[in-house]
């Protein structure tokens, strides 16, 4: 078995783990407060489609706090409260633009917002959700300057590499389009995070297995996997009612020892943020984990990963 000591990550977990990251880095737990901007979405408004992605109901995971009709000033100040009702040593947070395409605005419309959260003193850092499709040079200098003062993080619905699967759900932009959005960002020297499906219709392990070296070819800081949900509200969920058949969605049993594979061809570079979606059970359709919360599945992946001397990056470099 690998000595944990020689993980390059420099702890003892068999993966590159974000929030261990974030200790090392800040000596500490830092918390997001989730914001909703107001934005959209260029495959909502028809910039590019409607409807928006077959995947996708934003409005689903969004907290009670977390509404854009209320200021951004309010939403922190609420956002606060909610997270130390569960972390009550709370005292440094990330604003965590989540809602949909936090860049899909003017540049003006941008510094407006974010001069809102710099009012905070206890904010450190900015953590920015959007599409590879709605950035620019322009946003990426202002980006860029932010970085300066601020830890900022852009991270890129990419979804999947593969454009077949891309225009099935109703993307509305190219993997090519991805690549080249997370290179400049990272030339920009923007932290770069990315999202991924694992699951979507059509893929087969083996396509799912090569995005883990694909995607380790670009200068990702961190990564997202989600299992594919269905969620009510979305096109998905029309067509799961309809044929259920068409899709493969993945138990726990059958997803811990397929994301450990993955993980194992992913570069020990790139970090993990999550492993799983965890979609609220009022809006879940499939499939249903039952009793079996994000944290406690994270355990079961990693005693799996020990217990077969599996470790992020360890086919990678024979690939």
């Amino acid at each position: 078995m690998m000595n944990s000591h020689a993980y390059l990550w420099g702890h003892e977990r068999p993966f590159n783990s974000y929030s261990n990251y974030l200790k090392q880095t800040f000596g500490g737990r830092i918390q997001k407060i989730s914001l909703n901007a107001g934005l959209t979405c260029p495959n909502r408004d028809g910039t590019v489609g409607v409807g928006g992605c077959a995947f996708c109901n934003n409005d689903a995971f969004i907290t009670e706090y977390c509404n854009a009709e209320k200021p951004i000033s309010q939403q922190i100040i609420e956002g606060k409260q909610f997270v130390k009702r569960r972390y009550s040593k709370a005292h440094q947070y990330f604003a965590y633009f989540q809602a949909y395409s936090n860049t899909y605005t003017s540049i003006e419309h941008l510094q407006h917002l974010f001069a809102q959260v710099k009012r905070f003193p206890e904010i450190i850092g900015f953590i920015i959700g959007t599409r590879p499709d709605c950035i620019d040079e322009q946003k990426l200098e202002f980006f860029a300057k932010l970085s300066q003062e601020y830890f900022v993080v852009l991270e890129y619905g990419v979804e999947s590499i593969y454009n077949q699967t891309l225009q099935a759900i109703n993307r509305g932009h190219s993997y090519e389009v991805s690549k080249q959005a997370i290179q400049q960002t990272a030339d920009y020297g923007i932290q770069v995070g990315a999202h991924i499906i694992l699951g979507l219709p059509g893929e087969t392990q083996e396509q799912m297995f090569a995005e883990a070296y694909e995607l380790s070819q670009l200068p990702l800081h961190s990564i997202k996997l989600h299992q594919l949900q269905i969620v009510k509200g979305t096109r998905f969920a029309q067509e799961y009612k309809q044929n259920p058949e068409a899709f493969t969605l993945f138990s726990p049993e059958a997803y811990i020892p397929f994301v450990a594979e993955f993980v194992c061809r992913l570069s020990p570079n790139i970090k993990i943020e999550r492993f799983a979606g965890d979609s609220p059970m009022r809006v879940r359709i499939a499939p249903v984990w039952q009793g079996l919360k994000y944290e406690s599945f994270v355990q079961k992946l990693e005693d799996y990963m020990v217990e077969n001397q599996l470790y992020q990056g360890k086919y990678y470099n024979n690939l």
